[in-house]
């Protein structure tokens, strides 16, 4: 019963989405504020529907109700608790639900939070969530129903795919989702918005903290799912460029540009045009990269579906919005003003010398993952682009951005003056040098390892400098300089906050160039030398788990005689599934870690090892963590609710007069 409750809830949130697209967008374009209205309540009580279906599949897989198709083949009864409830949307009929359970959410919080929004403009942006919701909708219930029963029920189920049992996925792929779908907002503002023939500062304030909110999920579902791969699949990387990973970077990459245009035309009411792209841009990629997961074109451990009439389905979704707003933007941008003008040494022009530089980088990504694709289907031919292509295009590119952040943040609104801000920036300059040095002296080789690590230094002291120099300005009492903190903005404090967690991540993979592999037969109680460090199997054991049985080693790790602790990499068999899993032993030490990986045992005793030192490897996330942190502090600031306040109630003003 809760389960026909569950579907039957997923046709009438169909229902409502439909009307929540089509009464407030007739409202809109007769002036009925009655009709205009109608988005609110709409766009919460869909939320709702959508909640209690997605609460039905979740109890069915929580009580094994094994006449339901997709708990029988992503289900089993002796599945830990929490592998239950991530395993929900550790399929594609889950997945998808729980992407139209958060883009149900998103709408029902533009609902909530938009009383000082106009009509008109909450309207027409609801209207267009409206439509997104019920494509995905008629998406799941015509070819990826949830709730699809089996009559007789198994005893059993089939489980879940041992590589998804893990906690990183009960994180990794809602932060990811909050991520895509956050940036559908940001697409339904930017539609509403050419609907409407009017953009100013103001929508740029209603559209930035979604977008924040957006890139801030976004960076740390990357990040997740990065480290998800780097201790779950054994082979001790963190990114492979494959296809999958890189349809969850586009969107970020264009996230991250158009967060700087809309500081260009908030402050400067410049580059609107350019933002309204972005804005459809960020959102048509993260369709892009739904496709890419859900249509069967990809094979890989994060694709679920392999229907083609799922593909075909998503493709004329993608083709519907995508070209769709395009088509809207070609007629209605030429119609917009242009907006304010700047000096080319200005602020601005470094922004927009940074959405160019984002830009190249981001279209060099869609090219290296469609292409490869567009070739095999018209030729039949295959061709791997991976990790050597992307590198040698991209570090070119991202090494000049990484320079001229810092000198952005230091030039003024308007007018600057370069040399002036070169001059704010002398200590970074030194202590990259010196950097340098340090590091070529420690390392030697890669030179690349070497460069991009003092770059890093450099973008970490240059982006905190700005905010060093703001406080400590021609001050030196120490309450003085707390209480001139105090008065800073939190979006400056976040920029300078998150330029300096990209020079982390930027650390972290420089420090790759430096790391020490080993692939050997080890013979229990022989240390073998990783790095500097020594590594020993002291025992190998068998152990039984809930769902799987496995052979671990208890490896001890010694510097110069002294042990500094154990791991125990796993082999995992899943009976049911008839699948192995690694499970790797890592130990963290400092910034570093020393990571370990177990394959096949020989008659002769040894054990088949992946053994890795990898120095400084734990920054990368640490870098991600800190982005985030300063995407909050921007997204915490008061001047985007007092000056969204201020500049709607004018909109409404000038509304009421027309």
């Amino acid at each position: 019963m809760i389960v026909e409750l569950g579907h039957f809830a997923l046709a009438l949130a169909l229902a409502l989405a439909f009307a929540q697209s089509v009464i407030p967008f007739i409202g809109a374009r007769l002036n009925d504020v009655a009709l205009m209205r109608v988005a609110r309540p709409s766009a919460i009580t869909q939320f709702l529907l959508v909640a209690l279906s997605y609460s039905a599949l979740t109890y069915a897989h929580i009580v094994s109700d094994f006449s339901v198709v997709n708990v029988i083949e992503n289900s089993h009864s002796m599945k830990p608790f929490i592998y239950k409830i991530s395993g929900v949307w550790g399929n594609h009929e889950g997945s998808m639900l729980l992407w139209v359970l958060v883009l149900a959410f998103c709408g029902a919080l533009v609902a909530l939070f938009s009383a000082t929004m106009s009509d008109k403009l909450r309207a027409d942006a609801l209207s267009v969530q409206g439509l997104i919701s019920a494509a995905f909708l008629l998406f799941i219930l015509l070819t990826s129903n949830p709730f699809a029963r089996l009559s007789p029920a198994p005893w059993e189920g089939r489980d879940l795919n041992p590589i998804l049992q893990d906690p990183g996925l009960a994180i990794h792929p809602p932060l990811l989702y909050f991520g895509y779908v956050g940036f559908s907002i940001v697409f339904s503002f930017a539609a509403a918005a050419l609907i409407s023939g009017r953009i100013d500062a103001a929508w740029a304030r209603v559209v930035r903290p979604w977008t924040l909110l957006a890139w801030i999920a976004l960076t740390l579902g990357i990040a997740m799912g990065s480290y998800w791969a780097y201790y779950t699949l054994g082979w001790g990387g963190f990114w492979f460029w494959d296809p999958v990973e890189n349809a969850s970077l586009m969107p970020w990459l264009a996230g991250t540009a158009l967060l700087h245009s809309a500081a260009v035309m908030e402050k400067r009411e410049a580059l609107k045009i350019w933002t309204l792209f972005l804005s459809i841009l960020a959102f048509s990629l993260s369709l892009l990269g739904t496709f890419l997961v859900r249509s069967g074109v990809l094979t890989s451990v994060h694709s679920f579906a392999s229907d083609p009439e799922r593909g075909v389905f998503i493709l004329a979704i993608l083709i519907f919005f995508i070209g769709g707003a395009l088509a809207l933007f070609a007629i209605r941008a030429g119609a917009l003003p242009v907006g304010g003008l700047f000096a080319p040494i200005s602020r601005e022009g470094a922004l927009v010398i940074n959405n160019l530089l984002l830009s190249v980088i981001c279209a060099t990504v869609v090219v290296g993952t469609l292409y490869p694709l567009a070739l095999e289907a018209m030729t039949g031919e295959k061709i791997s682009v991976g990790a050597p292509f992307f590198n040698g295009v991209l570090m070119p590119i991202a090494l000049p951005l990484a320079l001229l952040m810092p000198i952005g943040q230091m030039l003024p609104w308007k007018r600057g003056d370069l040399s002036a801000a070169l001059m704010r920036l002398q200590a970074a300059f030194l202590i990259g040098v010196m950097a340098l040095a340090v590091f070529f002296a420690s390392y030697g080789a890669p030179y690349l390892s070497v460069i991009t690590a003092s770059i890093a230094i450099y973008l970490i002291v240059g982006g905190l400098s700005d905010l060093f120099q703001r406080i400590t300005f021609r001050l030196n009492d120490q309450r003085a300089i707390l209480k001139r903190l105090s008065n800073v903005p939190l979006s400056a404090i976040g920029a300078s906050i998150a330029h300096a967690g990209v020079g982390v991540t930027l650390l972290g993979l420089a420090a790759t160039g430096w790391g020490v592999e080993s692939v050997i037969a080890m013979a229990p109680l022989k240390a073998y030398d990783v790095g500097p460090y020594q590594l020993m199997i002291e025992e190998i054991t068998p152990r039984q788990g809930p769902n799987y049985s496995e052979i671990y080693a208890q490896m001890s790790i010694h510097k110069q005689g002294v042990m500094l602790g154990r791991i125990e990499p796993a082999k995992r068999f899943y009976q049911t599934r008839k699948m192995a899993r690694s499970e790797a032993g890592i130990l963290t030490i400092g910034l570093g870690q020393i990571y370990a990986a177990i394959g096949e045992s020989h008659p002769d005793g040894t054990l088949d090892a992946r053994l890795y030192y990898k120095p400084l490897v734990t920054l990368i996330w640490i870098g991600a963590l800190i982005m985030a942190l300063g995407g909050a502090c921007s997204l915490a600031d008061r001047r985007l609710r007092i000056g969204v306040a201020r500049r709607s109630i004018a909109l409404r003003g000038r509304e009421a007069a027309t």
